[in-house]
């Protein structure tokens, strides 16, 4: 496929960051872009809100359409995905970017916050996929991205955050048997993550620091890795936990120091949670 030209994407926790970088990567396609996402007011220590990505995402050659959403809430999910075919006459993509971490032992981590991390992790993609199913089978296009990892068993990755680890591992799961349970209808489903730390504020504001943002890479790696994806037909690409290096060396990538956050930064990357090193 040639292009995302009017194309409908839903992208959920699109007000910043990742989320962000994907809706204005597919803008320049002159694709549909829905941004769901909490924040319609500012942030405090956080920038972006669904309508300042609506703007940039017209600016970019885009169409937009703002919706707040809470993913816990499943009625207001089920509206959203009304709203956005009806306003577009469908959905082709889903990309469930939406997501909590809280890095804890399970002695320690409190119950609610892993509620918080259930829900919005793993729940929400069972939730967007039950309310887009009907659009995406009418799609010739049909495609559904999660932002989780590959399933890495390793011991290491349960040690110190093992509720983290399962919530996410959970939304893996999903992609497993999603890719078989809608492959008949053509619609390909796919995880995607980060060889590296991705640089955004929220990594900042999560307590990472400037230290941390220097051995990141921008959220444009992920945003050009998301697009190799959906660009990608006939469902040729499906139950697959991809790797945004992985894929973009695969498709012809070869300059990575474009992405990194600091360039001036002479400090290794730091690889991401997940990842094999």
């Amino acid at each position: 496929m040639a292009n995302l030209k009017d194309k409908t994407i839903v992208i959920t926790g699109a007000s910043r960051g990742i989320g962000r970088e994907i809706a204005l990567k597919c803008a320049k396609d002159g694709a549909n872009i829905v941004i769901l996402a909490k924040s319609a007011e500012a942030h405090p220590k956080l920038p972006g809100t669904i309508f300042t990505v609506a703007k940039e995402v017209e600016e970019a050659g885009g169409k937009a359409l703002a919706i707040q959403l809470d993913v816990r809430d499943d009625e207001a999910v089920i509206a959203a995905m009304k709203k956005a075919a009806e306003t577009f006459g469908g959905i082709d993509a889903v990309i469930n970017n939406a997501g909590a971490i809280k890095l804890m032992g399970a002695a320690s981590l409190p119950l609610k916050r892993f509620d918080l991390m259930t829900q919005i992790n793993s729940r929400a993609v069972l939730s967007t996929f039950q309310a887009a199913l009907p659009w995406l089978k009418k799609s010739d296009h049909g495609h559904i991205i999660s932002l989780s990892p590959p399933i890495n068993l390793d011991p290491k990755w349960f040690a110190h955050y093992a509720p983290y680890t399962i919530t996410k591992y959970g939304m893996s799961m999903l992609t497993m048997g999603l890719a078989q349970e809608v492959k008949r209808y053509g619609i390909a489903v796919n995880s995607l993550w980060p060889q590296t730390l991705i640089s955004t504020a929220a990594i900042e504001f999560e307590g990472g620091g400037q230290l941390a943002l220097d051995q990141g890479r921008t959220p444009a790696i992920m945003a050009d890795a998301a697009y190799e994806i959906l660009i990608t037909e006939n469902a040729e690409l499906t139950g697959e936990f991809l790797i945004d290096e992985t894929l973009l060396r695969e498709r012809g990538v070869t300059d990575f120091d474009q992405y990194r956050f600091n360039p001036d930064c002479d400090k290794p990357l730091m690889t991401d949670l997940f990842v094999a090193e």
